[in-house]
């Protein structure tokens, strides 16, 4: 499932960075913390590989 803005995909690159060892897990924080606990190495991977070409800053509310 590819990231849908730029933040999820900043998100899930730091996630992701944690889950390789390569950060400190008291870095993350919001999103990223979340994602780290309920996402797969293999999921953070698809997220943060998105092209971010056409993506938008953040996602509006959807109500």
């Amino acid at each position: 499932m590819p990231a849908r803005s730029k933040a999820q995909q900043k998100a899930a690159g730091a996630a992701l960075a944690v889950k390789r060892g390569d950060a400190e897990k008291s870095s993350l924080r919001g999103a990223s913390k979340d994602m780290y606990d309920s996402m797969s190495e293999e999921e953070l991977e698809d997220f943060a590989a998105t092209p971010h070409d056409d993506l938008p800053d953040k996602l509006e509310d959807e109500d």
